[in-house]
């Protein structure tokens, strides 16, 4: 049985400014029906894991009883961190997306785990044989993007920063998922995105100087 979450005192404090479904859950979830607002609550957090672990689970390779094993992991762990921080909700937004964020980062944070638990090939491996079959390229052009890859294989060791190297190594060449990165790493997923982002602006840049890429597609590409 959970504890019985202090917010129960400071709900007259709250309900005034916040929409009625969130009144609502608070309510429930700090009243008499707690145990029951509890379990449902438990079971929106537990639908929304396995929507987030179908999504993501397919590049982890996760699938039948291992993913929804996770996803109750995802979903209990979630549920506890709500309950104890029921008294930091502010109405910013609806309770239910206040309450989604906590599920998801639990999924991403135990992703990122699960992966790190089966042997696999090292991450920072620079494996660019695999480069022509992740982006499609075609075999009758092979003199073409044979270029092309040398070029960015140069680039991505003397343009870019040890950090955005790992980066580009692990999750473009390797395929690592971006999760499994964050969970090697300590970071989270924007910021990552964010060192991907420049990496591929420099590389792009080495390649418009090289010849290897038109200025004015690669221009934009980075229109917004």
């Amino acid at each position: 049985m959970t504890p019985a979450p202090r917010a129960a005192r400071a709900t007259s404090v709250w309900f005034p400014s916040l929409d009625p479904e969130s009144v609502e859950w608070l309510r429930a979830l700090t009243g008499p029906e707690r145990e029951a607002a509890t379990e449902r609550l438990h079971d929106h957090l537990l639908r929304i894991a396995r929507r987030e672990l179908r999504r993501r689970g397919e590049q982890a390779r996760i699938t039948g009883p291992e993913l929804d094993d996770l996803a109750h992991q995802s979903a209990s762990d979630a549920l506890v961190s709500i309950l104890a921080k029921l008294e930091e909700f502010r109405g910013d937004s609806r309770f239910t997306t206040w309450a989604y964020r906590f599920v998801v980062l639990e999924v991403s944070n135990k992703l990122g785990r699960h992966f790190w638990t089966r042997p696999r090939a090292p991450f920072d491996r620079e494996d660019w044989e695999r480069l022509p079959d992740r982006f499609g390229f075609d075999p009758a052009q092979e003199s073409e993007w044979r270029e092309t890859i040398e070029a960015l294989r140069l680039a991505v060791e003397h343009e870019l920063t040890p950090y955005q190297r790992t980066l580009f190594v692990a999750i473009v060449l390797n395929g690592v998922p971006v999760d499994a990165m964050t969970a090697r790493l300590g970071t989270n997923r924007n910021a990552i995105y964010k060192a991907l982002f420049d990496a591929r602006r420099k590389l792009r840049a080495s390649l418009v100087a090289r010849g290897l890429l038109d200025h004015h597609e690669d221009a934009e590409r980075e229109r917004p």
